[in-house]
């Protein structure tokens, strides 16, 4: 039998030493590996979200170019140097679309006088031509939401039934903030639901897909294209043509109930006058 000698069990040790792997080894590799699921992960956002941030450089259309020398002079100070915003002044319009452009320049909310709680539709700056050239530079730039081409308002005659179906969307959807006849209302902070009375087709489909300052986005998820499509029906042929439904008088637009407590009330002091002048003459 042979004797365990402290050089042979010295010597075992050493073997087990060199045949595992050292900690500051395995902690090396652990680093090497986490370093590389990081990169990973950024390669395989970053070619999938191409539209997620703003390059340098990138080659633009004619009306784009153009778009950009308008976006130089007029938004940059806000804005930022290629859309990127400035802290406290503007934010960053990568990612909006031409969509938000169309609609914020297109009503003159942009660009905007002076800081305040919420932007107030006034004259356009930019004619239609200028705003589409904003918007086609904004898209290049940082992609986004766009207003569809073609007609945005249903044919009633091939689909009657859009009225009704824009209605009940409009009802359960809108009018918590622009009222039942589309007149707008007050919310909080000093900022307030505008009137649709005079909003184009293109501008409430825009202001559907960007979801301008309080209002929620209601993308092609929650609301499909045929969906809002029937909601601007509803809105340019039930409030904006037809703008009293509910009776002769627009008495806040909230349908007959207005009117006929308006009717009672004159109607109910007439009586009484009468009735005292006749007693008076008696």
């Amino acid at each position: 039998m042979t004797s365990d000698t402290p050089a042979r069990r010295r010597a075992r040790v050493f073997s087990r030493r060199r045949g595992a792997p050292s900690r500051v080894r395995r902690r090396l590799g652990a680093a090497a590996r986490m370093f590389a699921a990081l990169a990973l992960a950024g390669g395989v956002y970053t070619a999938f979200t191409p539209g997620a941030f703003a390059e340098d450089n990138v080659p633009l259309s004619a009306a784009a170019q153009e778009g950009k020398a308008l976006f130089d002079t007029s938004c940059i100070t806000c804005h930022g140097r290629d859309g990127q915003g400035v802290d406290g002044r503007g934010p960053s319009l990568i990612g909006v679309g031409s969509a938000s452009v169309e609609f914020q320049v297109g009503t003159g909310r942009m660009p905007m006088a002076r800081q305040e709680a919420q932007a107030e539709q006034k004259p356009p700056q930019f004619d239609e031509t200028q705003t589409e050239q904003l918007g086609q530079y904004i898209q290049e730039l940082g992609g986004g939401p766009e207003v569809p081409k073609g007609e945005l308002v249903e044919n009633l005659e091939t689909n009657p039934e859009a009225l009704a179906e824009g209605g009940k969307l409009f009802r359960v959807n809108c009018t918590s903030c622009h009222g039942f006849g589309g007149g707008g209302g007050a919310l909080s902070s000093g900022k307030f639901a505008p009137s649709l009375g005079d909003a184009t087709a293109e501008q409430i489909y825009a202001a559907m897909l960007t979801g301008p300052q309080n209002m929620p986005v209601f993308g092609d998820n929650q609301l499909t294209p045929d969906q809002k499509k029937q909601i601007i029906t509803y809105i340019q042929v039930q409030l904006q043509e037809d703008r009293d439904p509910g009776g002769l008088f627009n008495l806040g637009r909230y349908g007959p109930s207005t009117e006929g407590m308006a009717i009672f009330l004159v109607g109910i002091t007439l009586l009484v006058f009468t009735s005292l002048w006749i007693a008076g003459k008696s």
